[in-house]
């Protein structure tokens, strides 16, 4: 294993007209592997992993509550405009031992606020 002395990314062997030289993968940096190191190659994966749509990564748009939110009528104001109808979603946004925090976002300004349970 050798770190690049540019950068400090790990190097990776290459084979370059029949010499094995270390190549940074992000400064471009190489270094010849001297004779006598002993090199392992690098190793590459032809088996594709399949994710079910259950594992996929939810990404929440900023402009978009998400599919989850509710709207509430009369019983949160906003605190910006004092509209009375915002949408409002849970998330789980700190330890699972900690109760979820609450998101509002009002449906007339658009401001976004949460409040810790």
């Amino acid at each position: 294993m050798k770190f690049c002395p540019r950068c400090g990314t790990l190097m990776r062997p290459k084979s370059i007209n029949g010499k094995l030289v270390f190549v940074c993968p992000k400064c471009g940096y190489e270094e010849e592997v001297p004779s006598k190191a002993r090199v392992a190659t690098p190793l590459s994966f032809t088996e594709r992993v399949a994710h079910t749509p259950k594992e996929r990564i939810i990404v929440v748009d900023a402009n978009a509550p998400p599919p989850t939110a509710q709207v509430l009528k009369g019983s949160v104001r906003c605190p910006r405009c004092g509209n009375d109808e915002v949408l409002a979603w849970m998330m789980q946004t700190r330890a699972a031992d900690e109760p979820p925090t609450r998101f509002y976002r009002c449906t007339k300004c658009g401001y976004t606020w949460r409040e810790y349970a």
